[in-house]
């Protein structure tokens, strides 16, 4: 049985993943659906949370066999709404990923949550399964704005919320969305700087998108609301830089802010391209197996994937090879959101032949990329247009 902690420095351990190794864990169910969300969430009165534990840890066991022995530097409860499971839920699932893999001594354990004074009554019972890393939905400080953002607690709930994680997690972060309809520079301010002022160590700032499928994707079309234009978004995406920079909160990604040494190990993984299993509905995974990279996905439907897992262990939809184009192109895809850049013989070494030259060097040129000998990096400039940047650079 693999060790972990104290026991595992004994043994013989496997060599770290390249870019890491993390498992992410989907609790799909949500109090009510966000109007702006288009992540596989349900909502749902009553869940057989006893199942559900037992059903994470079957695919858990299933996904073991796939990575083989693999040394764990993060685990992420995502969703949904991850604060809505028992305490003895994440308490079954760290306990089989304990059983199942290396864990390492600061392994980073994070679980998201809402601030509802229901749900923070769990923080305690969640810290004392492993929990050490909190990221709350928070998304506004603003009243009006939470409610039309379709959110369920208040700025004071959320506050409080704050207030009670900071004494509990030793790593907390939280997210605001902002190019909100109207919303001027000045008021976007305010209301960073009075979140700058109750974080810990990291923000997640997300400008506010229409994704498909959603209710405000049909409230849009309806012209019942305007976001803001390019520029000003522009505007409101440079602002917060400034701001946060000015509380010492860098900006590693394009969306993320941490104080020095804080970052989200998980989605560094991500960014990074390592390797991560992703268990529930709708996860994915992206593994390295002895006959090469699968990219995993589950059932997005709960019954479904329930249904599978209890039938042959996992809940997988499909589960395919990833070509060594294709790992190149991911690689480069998620590593440019990063401001630390990508290594191009990493790419050459993934893609079997390295990036075209003219197309690299025409966008330094512009001002969008930084080459510093093996390293690749946006600048600003290229952050506010990253997705035209990897069409050039990829095409």
């Amino acid at each position: 049985m693999p060790a972990s902690g104290a026991e595992a420095q004994s043994i013989s351990l496997p060599s770290p993943t390249e870019g890491g190794f993390g498992i992410y864990v989907h609790w799909p169910f949500c109090l009510s659906k966000c109007p702006y969300c288009d992540f596989n969430s349900h909502v749902v009165a009553n869940v057989d949370q006893s199942r559900w534990a037992a059903a994470l840890v079957r695919e858990l066991t299933f996904m073991r066999d796939l990575t083989g022995p693999r040394r764990v530097s993060s685990i992420f409860f995502g969703g949904g709404t991850p604060s809505l499971m028992e305490v003895s839920t994440v308490e079954a699932v760290i306990g089989a990923i304990q059983r199942l893999w290396y864990v390492d001594n600061d392994v980073e354990i994070s679980l998201e949550a809402n601030p509802t004074s229901v749900e923070a009554t769990r923080f305690l019972g969640y810290r004392a399964a492993g929990v050490n890393r909190l990221s709350l939905g928070v998304q506004s400080l603003d009243d009006a704005q939470l409610k039309f953002l379709g959110r369920l607690h208040s700025a004071d709930e959320a506050l409080k919320a704050i207030g009670l994680a900071r004494g509990i997690f030793p790593r907390l972060s939280f997210d605001l969305i902002y190019a909100r309809p109207g919303q001027t520079r000045e008021a976007w301010a305010r209301e960073l700087k009075l979140a700058l002022a109750h974080t810990v160590d990291h923000l997640s700032l997300y400008q506010l998108t229409i994704e498909e499928g959603t209710a405000f994707a049909k409230l849009y079309e309806k012209g019942a609301f305007k976001l803001p234009d390019e520029d000003d978004a522009a505007a409101l995406y440079n602002l917060t830089g400034e701001i946060c920079a000015q509380s010492n909160m860098r900006a590693y990604e394009v969306s993320n802010y941490a104080a020095p040494d804080a970052e989200c190990r998980h989605n560094l993984v991500y960014w990074r391209y390592g390797d991560y299993v992703g268990v529930g509905p709708g996860a994915h995974g992206r593994i390295t197996t002895s006959e090469g990279r699968i990219a995993t996905a589950g059932f997005k439907a709960p019954g479904a994937w329930l249904a599978s897992v209890e039938a042959r262990d996992d809940g997988l939809e499909t589960r395919e090879n990833v070509s060594a184009s294709e790992q190149g192109d991911e690689m480069m895809l998620m590593g440019l959101r990063l401001t630390e850049g990508v290594s191009l013989s990493r790419f050459e070494r993934l893609a079997g032949q390295p990036l075209e030259a003219t197309r690299l060097s025409g966008l330094v040129a512009q001002g969008l990329l930084t080459r510093e000998g093996d390293v690749i990096a946006t600048t600003p400039d290229g952050r506010l247009v990253l997705n035209g940047v990897l069409g050039r650079l990829l095409a």
